[in-house]
């Protein structure tokens, strides 16, 4: 049976810069980092002579999510491909916040690219209340999201 989500993993094409956004752009706290190499890391993987540089993050004393893991591969060339929200995948990471609005002008003040302004949502009647949302890219254009409860 399965019981609970340990960790939320994204592959990055820049562990430090990665690392710096998810800390000192949104806040995450840093809890370490780790090399993954050899025979059940290949295998895991699913391919040969595989090695990774892994970092996680998750919430401090201001807040609450679930472990990242961050993962850079080091022994190949990653390919680079633009997030989707129209194709098949994990399609984001949404990160509660209580002031959707200054966030927004926080984040854009600091380079961050959106892909709207914040949007108000009711689903009132289909029991999940109101809310704003809006979607964001970290430095690999990897679409995450932000969201306020009302």
């Amino acid at each position: 049976m399965i019981t609970s989500i340990i960790h939320v993993g994204v592959t990055v094409s820049d562990l430090d810069r990665s690392i710096a956004f998810y800390r000192d752009t949104l806040g995450l706290a840093f809890r370490g980092e780790l090399l993954m190499e050899g025979e059940a890391t290949d295998k895991l993987f699913g391919r040969p002579n595989s090695r990774a540089r892994v970092a996680y993050l998750n919430g401090s004393d201001h807040l609450e999510v679930p472990p990242v893991e961050l993962i850079q591969f080091t022994d190949r060339q990653i390919e680079r491909r633009s997030s989707d929200l129209f194709a098949t995948s994990i399609s984001e990471i949404c990160f509660v916040t209580d002031d959707i609005q200054r966030e927004y002008d926080r984040l854009r003040a600091l380079g961050v690219e959106f892909l709207s302004e914040p949007q108000d949502f009711d689903f009132t009647a289909d029991g999940f209340g109101k809310s704003k949302a809006v979607y964001f890219k970290d430095p690999d254009g990897i679409i995450l999201e932000l969201m306020q409860m009302l």
